[in-house]
């Protein structure tokens, strides 16, 4: 029998499901293995949930405790298995359906398997609303100071690796840095001469608009901050509109009820100030302002720190840019666009160079390289080879013979650095583009179809490298150790050169780098501006240990399907290289016209004409090669002799008569066309092959 007031249906003695429920103890059983988690009736009660609003995993707890509290129960149920503890407990903070807050205790038992491992978790969640004092204070203010000690030493360890304003700042406004600190709102302001410049805010949802530019003297917590030198702390709204009337009118219609106003000291002055805003009322402890104070600490060193590197990188990112071409002057026939950008390395310049060289009568010369070493010392080489090596081609030096005399200008400078260079030179009228390559990277020619290959140039040693007797080139030799390869540049091709900067990738090699450059190139905008851009986008700031030039120049015009435009080249009695040169030339054209399998058989008959006019001829030739609208290839020798040659049949030891005869065996047709003061000799090779092609008469 129930006394008066009490249960009736209440026994003696109480069960144990009785006990729990009149005190707010509900019960759950989580299971790890399929993620499912069972709540009681009294459970449900306590959060203040609807059995059909509880979907039955740990997730539907989201409804109730907020994140934060979440991701800190998550992390002490995590650490105690892995920990192999059989216990845990905790205190959370919730909210009720009305949103009014409240406190909860969770406590539970670890079941594992004979080898340790975690299965299932059978526990009590009881209301800790009725505990003594507030509700977990020890190991809630342990809990927090841990928390903010954490974030102080995470953030800390963060900006060690802060080198410009911008990582500073991206590290203020990242919610699983500061925000830990429980603010709403996060202000940083940096000292630019008697203003201060607000250069980041905002946070998780909350948002102070504060004049960008504010004077060190005007009366807002951040100027007085830095003028102070002293921590501005609010700890209510009130005070917030009794000290900054000029401030209030931002603060009434947020939820802002505190705040707290960092100086950055560093050397002994303030270079700024980092501002927090906070929902909760009230004053800060004494521990917690020495926290904010450390934060304010690391951040101020990172700040100064970041703000020195990009001063350092503008002056040097100056220097470099001022021992570059001040303008790229406009070429008719061509469109031209450049690009240059350093290395993020502080005060570290480097020594990327490109140039463009009117040479008159529709030729223009471009060139790009790349001085060792990221220092003063590579910028001063790199402005003293760059107009040295223009001086000679302005001189009217050969390609090949300037690249020889750059090298050798470098080497009597003693500075014990080498460079690599690539110098084209185009004449726009006729396509003809010979390029010398002293160790750099291949250029990459992309066709006026779109196809895109990387063009094998003949190379040398890198500038200022001594050349020993016997040092072979990285090619065919003509006379100097940089030998021209001449290729045709139709109308509607793309030239590019660069520097390895651009191809580089950290933790990568530079075959996958290349590979996403030429997929570029293909795939880019025709104009050149905007490919450049493309380009110079694919480093991003994944590149950055590297500075890098870029080159490209398009030949106006409209492109040809088959690239079949004339190419002309002058033969000049003494000119030893020229005969390569034409050579390369042909072996370039024909394999991009789709008969690379006749190339020796070209090549040789050309050979053999060149040859005739330059024996049995005074004054030289000019030379050309075209495809005709018949669909093949045709060679050309043009001189000024009227003497028609003829084949014969020369004796078993005599050294000529037989070139004419050749050229009868290998061309699929030939012939001579006398010009008044002079001759024409051609030969003709079908692309199908000789087979396929009707026999001509010469």
């Amino acid at each position: 029998m129930g006394r008066r007031g009490e249960n009736p249906e209440v026994g003696w003695p109480a069960r144990p499901d009785t006990s729990l429920a009149l005190n707010r103890m509900g019960t759950f059983d989580w299971d790890l293995d399929s993620g499912r988690m069972h709540l009681d009736p009294t459970a449900l009660e306590v959060l203040d949930l609807r059995p059909d609003e509880f979907p039955g995993t740990p997730a539907g707890l989201g409804l109730r405790i907020p994140p934060a509290e979440a991701a800190r129960l998550d992390a002490r149920v995590a650490q105690a298995l892995k920990d192999g503890r059989s216990h845990y407990g905790a205190y959370v903070r919730s909210r009720r359906r009305d949103g009014s807050p409240a406190w909860t205790h969770l406590q539970g038992h670890v079941l594992r398997e004979r080898d340790g491992r975690p299965y299932r978790v059978i526990g009590i969640l009881r209301d800790a609303a009725h505990d003594p004092g507030e509700p977990g204070a020890a190991g809630e203010r342990d809990e927090g100071r841990r928390r903010m000690t954490g974030v102080v030493e995470r953030t800390t360890a963060i900006l060690a690796h802060a080198r410009t304003v911008n990582d500073v700042t991206d590290t203020l406004k990242d919610p699983e840095a500061l925000g830990h600190l429980g603010a709403v709102s996060v202000m940083l302001g940096v000292v630019d001469g008697g203003r201060i410049h607000l250069v980041a805010e905002g946070q998780l949802g909350s948002y102070v608009p504060e004049i960008e530019y504010t004077r060190i003297d005007a009366r807002f917590p951040m100027s007085e901050a830095v003028r102070t030198m002293q921590p501005v702390v609010l700890g209510s709204r009130e005070e917030f509109q009794r000290r900054y009337p000029q401030l209030w009118p931002y603060i009434e219609p947020l939820a802002v009820r505190s705040g707290v106003y960092l100086p950055l000291i560093a050397q002994g002055r303030s270079i700024g100030a980092l501002g927090l805003l906070y929902t909760r009322d009230g004053d800060f402890t004494a521990e917690e302002r020495n926290l904010l104070m450390a934060l304010g600490s690391g951040i101020a060193q990172s700040l100064q720190r970041a703000i020195l590197f990009e001063q350092e990188h503008d002056l040097a990112e100056g220097l470099q840019r001022a021992m570059l071409p001040r303008r790229i002057p406009d070429v008719p026939g061509a469109r031209i666009a450049v690009r240059y950008r350093s290395a993020r390395m502080g005060r570290d310049v480097g020594g990327d160079w490109y140039d463009v060289i009117p040479l008159g009568e529709g030729r223009v010369g471009v060139m790009i390289g790349d001085v060792e070493g990221h220092d003063t010392d590579a910028a001063a080489v790199m402005g003293q080879l760059r107009i040295v090596l223009r001086a000679y081609i302005t001189e009217g030096h050969t390609p090949g013979a300037a690249m020889e005399r750059a090298s050798a200008f470098l080497r009597d400078l003693e500075t014990e650095r080498f460079a690599t260079c690539t110098y084209a030179e185009v004449d726009l009228n006729t396509g003809l583009l010979g390029m010398v390559r002293a160790g750099h990277l291949d250029p990459v020619v992309r066709r006026g179809d779109g196809s895109c290959h990387r063009v094998q140039v003949a190379g040398g040693l890198p500038l200022g490298l001594p050349r020993g007797d016997g040092a072979p080139a990285e090619g065919p030799v003509t006379g100097s150790g940089y030998p021209v390869t001449s290729l045709e540049l139709h109308p509607g091709d793309t030239l590019l050169l660069c520097t390895d900067g651009l191809i580089e990738r950290p933790g990568s090699d530079a075959d996958t780098g290349m590979r996403e450059f030429m997929d570029a190139v293909r795939d880019g905008p025709a104009d050149v501006e905007e490919l450049a851009d493309v380009l110079c986008d694919l480093v991003g700031d994944a590149g950055g240990g590297d500075d890098m030039a870029l080159l490209v120049l398009r030949r106006r015009g409209t492109p040809d399907a088959r690239g079949g435009g004339p190419l002309r080249h002058r033969l000049d009695p003494g000119d030893t290289d020229a005969p390569a040169a034409v050579r390369h030339l042909i072996r370039a054209a024909v394999a991009a016209w789709g008969a690379g399998e006749r190339a020796d058989e070209i090549e040789l008959a050309a050979d053999e004409l060149m040859t005739n006019a330059l024996v049995h001829t005074d004054g030289g030739a000019q030379v050309g090669l075209r495809l005709t609208a018949q669909g093949r290839v045709r060679f050309e020798v043009e001189d000024t002799s009227s003497a028609l040659p003829r084949p014969r049949d020369a004796g078993d030891w005599e050294e000529s008569g037989r070139g004419l005869l050749l050229v009868d065996r290998l061309a699929d047709a030939w012939g001579v066309e006398p010009r008044g003061g002079g001759k024409r000799v051609w030969c003709e090779f079908d692309l199908a092959g000789p087979e396929a092609a009707p026999e001509a008469a010469a």
